[in-house]
């Protein structure tokens, strides 16, 4: 056993708002760049925020993607969407969706109705993961995972649970389908317990820790908010929680491809950005209202 040492611990950085329903902290990029986090080129975290009654969903309206999957974890709040591709629905706590934007969709999402009128806390994760460019220009897809279908490991003990939502832990299997190896595994851990993880040195690993506060290799604090990186050698780590916890586990083969990225889009080339706006103002995204 080799262990994967922390390289960074990073606090969430000042938020911004996305549309006027996502108070999100951009840890990717940031202080480490698409290339070095790939194939997860970019994590907005919505950290625990209180959004009044209002009879308006907030949200972001209709906006387009290419070359890409968006995957969108709701812990507090619900978040309703629509896509050109036709698929639409609902993410609740505990939930995910799983888009592959791929060639081209506009897509928007909003406050769940019946959560706008009542308000609430709302806390959420998006994440953009890389395509590889032989399956950038496939066709869209959507993976609608609800909690239920979420794959769990209950850690001896009562020390907690980990599901699996990508990749795998003790050799159980989540139920996303992803196009080059990835784990998203979120760690409930109780206070006290502790959870192992082994991934391969090359792959780009790291944690953000959305509630309570945790030791990494029973050395390095992680507190609420924040992110901690692993360094690209060792393969084996360990979470303890020293209060009741929740870790977002991510790890991932990188794709060693260039990066080319412009607002919504990311593609491997110059022309290809540009191909990719003259496209979507020539509706070639479809038509969403």
């Amino acid at each position: 056993m080799s262990i994967k040492k922390v390289e960074a611990v990073i606090s969430a950085p000042p938020f911004h708002m996305v549309g006027d329903g996502f108070r999100v902290h951009n840890f990717i990029p940031g202080r480490y760049s698409m290339e070095r986090m790939s194939p997860f080129i970019m994590l907005d975290y919505g950290s625990k925020h209180y959004f009044p009654p209002t009879d308006k969903p907030r949200g972001v309206d209709v906006h387009p993607h290419r070359g890409f999957e968006t995957v969108t974890i709701a812990y507090k709040g619900k978040v309703a969407h629509h896509d050109s591709a036709g698929n639409s629905g609902i993410i609740g706590e505990g939930d995910v969706q799983w888009m592959t934007a791929a060639s081209g969709v506009l897509h928007k999402e909003y406050h769940e109705e019946n959560f706008s009128r009542q308000g609430g806390d709302f806390q959420m994760v998006q994440l953009w993961v890389n395509l590889p460019a032989k399956f950038k220009m496939s066709q869209p897809k959507y993976q609608e995972i609800t909690n239920d279908t979420i794959s769990k490991v209950s850690l001896e003990n009562n020390e907690g649970v980990v599901e699996v939502i990508a990749g795998e832990y003790q050799q159980v299997k989540g139920s996303a389908e992803t196009f080059t190896p990835v784990h998203l595994l979120n760690s409930k851990l109780n206070k006290g317990g502790k959870a192992t993880f082994n991934f391969p040195a090359n792959y780009n690993t790291f944690i953000i820790v959305l509630e309570g506060s945790v030791v990494l290799n029973e050395t390095s604090n992680v507190d609420y908010n924040c992110m901690a990186v692993f360094s690209n050698e060792g393969t084996d780590f360990s979470i303890e929680a020293k209060e009741d916890a929740i870790v977002l586990v991510l790890s991932g083969e990188p794709i060693n491809e260039p990066i080319y990225a412009h607002g919504p889009f990311v593609m491997n080339t110059r022309d290809e950005i540009i191909q990719a706006f003259n496209d979507f103002q020539n509706g070639k995204f479809g038509t969403l209202n």
